[in-house]
């Protein structure tokens, strides 16, 4: 192969090489593309001819990309956001023949609301496209939604964020839950039994919500007992059915597990809430993210 050769260079080599500058790792790079690792690895060495350099470096965590691969990486980048717009151009985009990989960011409760309706719809429509749905983390959103890690997400939010651009799926506001047959399900919520029962709480990152309770509770001389911290809706509530612990949920959240669940009103004045789909500003001409932004816009208002 003539290393110098721009046939030598294929979409796929492009897109394995940006997965790798991302992930570092050829594991995540080959679930970021959904691909085997062999494939990835098998992509790399192509790339390793073509550029006449090892372009990445395996280490105990995974690999670390040469000083050649960081210099190729904007330009890689770049070309790939113009093929896409290139493509795009004139036939638009067609979910039907797509086969482009979203990913999104959202809680378990958000991806059991929208995927399984949207799944229907991308098997009705003979679709190819690969969707990715992540659980938020510490991290910024923002700042994965700028770069490109994220094409959407979808969180809720007390106050609606400044560095993104959102659209409210819904509106909706919080309550005290324990399982029904808690010993103290039968008594009225006051903030001292609030406060005396320990409880469960989403801990992925900072919670305005919680910053909220524990400083209305502070203003009255009270501290509640957040004990457990988990990551997922349904680890609360796995929690609280095998437990004495409550929690503050999200009302829809609570509604869809009432089978389970004993709901009262917080025992004080807590905001309501929004559900907003995200994404980066820069995105907003992307026609792919355009039309899943409809879509699930349009799912979330089949759940209301």
């Amino acid at each position: 192969m003539n290393r110098r050769d721009i046939r030598g260079l294929d979409v796929g080599m492009l897109r394995t090489f940006d997965a790798l500058m991302r992930e570092q790792n050829v594991s995540r790079a080959a679930a970021r593309l959904f691909l085997s690792q062999p494939a990835v690895s098998a992509s790399l060495n192509r790339l390793r001819e073509v550029f006449d350099d090892p372009l990445f470096t395996r280490t105990s965590h995974g690999v670390l990309p040469t000083e050649r691969a960081r210099a190729l990486a904007p330009q890689v980048e770049k070309l790939l956001a113009d093929l896409a717009g290139l493509l795009e151009a004139d036939a638009g985009f067609d979910p039907a023949t797509s086969s482009r990989i979203f990913r999104i960011a959202g809680s378990d409760h958000a991806s059991r609301m929208l995927l399984p309706e949207l799944s229907r719809t991308l098997i009705a429509l003979g679709s190819s496209i690969r969707l990715v749905w992540v659980p938020p983390g510490t991290w910024s959103l923002a700042e994965h939604l700028r770069q490109g890690e994220l094409d959407l997400a979808v969180v809720a939010r007390i106050r609606r964020p400044q560095d993104m651009e959102t659209e409210v799926l819904y509106e909706d506001r919080y309550v005290y839950v324990m399982r029904k047959d808690h010993p103290r399900a039968g008594e009225p919520v006051t903030l001292d039994s609030f406060c005396a029962i320990p409880q469960v709480f989403l801990g992925y990152g900072a919670s305005m919500l919680d910053d909220l309770i524990d400083e209305t509770l502070a203003r009255s001389g009270r501290q509640r007992l957040a004990q457990i911290a988990v990551t997922s809706f349904g680890q609360i509530v796995h929690q609280l059915q095998h437990s004495d612990h409550a929690a503050v949920l999200g009302g829809r959240v609570a509604r869809a597990f009432a089978d389970r669940l004993h709901i009262q009103e917080v025992p004080f004045a807590l905001p309501a809430y929004q559900s907003l789909l995200c994404w980066d500003a820069r995105a907003g001409a992307d026609r792919g993210i355009q039309w899943l932004r409809t879509e699930l816009a349009r799912v979330a208002a089949l759940s209301t």
